[in-house]
């Protein structure tokens, strides 16, 4: 005979194992010696004599030294004519300096290069035949936040120093843009980015939901990655915003349907949704940017909490997201 007791326990395992996140997995066994380089350090060392250290740099980084020099501060290659040049002008102008002074205090790179370790981890468990990228933190004087290239990520320590950092209003950026300039974004926004090249959305998208959809796989993919990472780090939302999108979730979709905006193809309505804002123009003010983006980022999480023999691989690769859409059953209240 069951007792009151089992009866408890057997409902306290039905509400866990209902509540668990299967993202959460154990990824302690996972072999993984990243590739992560403090480019700035080495760039900013002193040196008697600049050509050598260029040389040192060119052999040391290879291809992430091209890409710094010709496309983060634009500067050429070294048999360019006044490359050395600028480049003594980088190294020796005040606000680079300060920027490179800032980063060494507020970012942990320790700690930087630990969060990386993990979220790749993951990625190894979930694409073991795919190249783990390197990461390369610089200064880049405040022009890219995130470059990507063959087999590696290039990140710009100067554009994460917070949002207390008085450079950034001064340069005119958006509150809304600075809110996320902050070292907690770095590992996630180099993650989405990250997604979005291996996963480039497909060239016959053209509506709105199609690119919602596309956006909330990029997300899904953090999640992955990063399952302890708090939801407004991986959107860039406020918690106020996050709460503003839960609560209105149902009101949103609703819209969207009703205007007929979902399957439309007009460019504007997907920048509308979709591309980040102080808050979406369809909404009230206190609706953040790219409510698009966040729910089709639940019809992703509710795609695949109803099929889970669909595999992150499979989920990435799939190009058909209307087949997401109808799949999905994502019936907001």
């Amino acid at each position: 005979m069951m007792t009151r007791l089992t009866v408890l326990m057997l409902v306290g395992l039905v509400v866990f194992s209902c509540q668990r996140n299967p993202l959460k997995i154990d990824v302690s066994e996972v072999e993984l010696d990243l590739i992560f380089k403090n480019y700035e350090d080495d760039l900013f060392a002193p040196a008697d004599n600049l050509e050598e250290k260029v040389l040192e740099l060119q052999q040391a980084y290879g291809t992430f030294f091209n890409l710094f020099n010709q496309h983060m501060i634009g500067i050429g290659e070294p048999g360019d004519e006044d490359f050395y040049p600028q480049l003594a002008s980088f190294l020796s102008d005040t606000m680079i300096v300060n920027l490179k002074r800032e980063a060494d205090q507020r970012i942990d790179r320790a700690g930087l290069k630990h969060d990386f370790t993990e979220a790749f981890k993951h990625y190894r468990f979930y694409f073991p035949r795919k190249v783990v990228p390197a990461v390369y933190t610089c200064i880049s004087g405040l022009n890219e936040s995130v470059v990507l290239a063959d087999s590696l990520i290039g990140i710009s320590l100067d554009k994460y120093l917070g949002a207390d950092f008085d450079y950034y209003p001064r340069l005119g950026l958006p509150a809304y843009k600075i809110r996320n300039m902050h070292p907690q974004k770095i590992v996630p926004e180099a993650l989405y980015f990250w997604a979005m090249t291996e996963y480039p959305i497909s060239t016959q998208a053209s509506k709105v939901i199609e690119s919602m959809i596309y956006e909330g796989s990029l997300l899904y993919f953090v999640d992955a990655m990063q399952p302890q990472v708090h939801d407004s780090l991986k959107i860039g939302y406020t918690n106020e915003q996050l709460e503003f999108c839960k609560a209105s979730e149902g009101a949103m979709w609703a819209y969207l349907a009703e205007h007929n905006l979902l399957f439309s193809t007009k460019r504007m309505d997907i920048k509308r949704y979709v591309d980040d804002g102080p808050y979406t123009s369809s909404f009230t003010p206190e609706s953040p940017g790219r409510v698009g983006v966040w729910l089709g980022w639940q019809i992703v999480r509710s795609y695949m909490k109803k099929n889970p023999e669909v595999t992150l691989k499979q989920l990435m690769e799939n190009q058909d997201y209307l087949q997401v859409l109808n799949e999905s059953g994502y019936q907001p209240d």
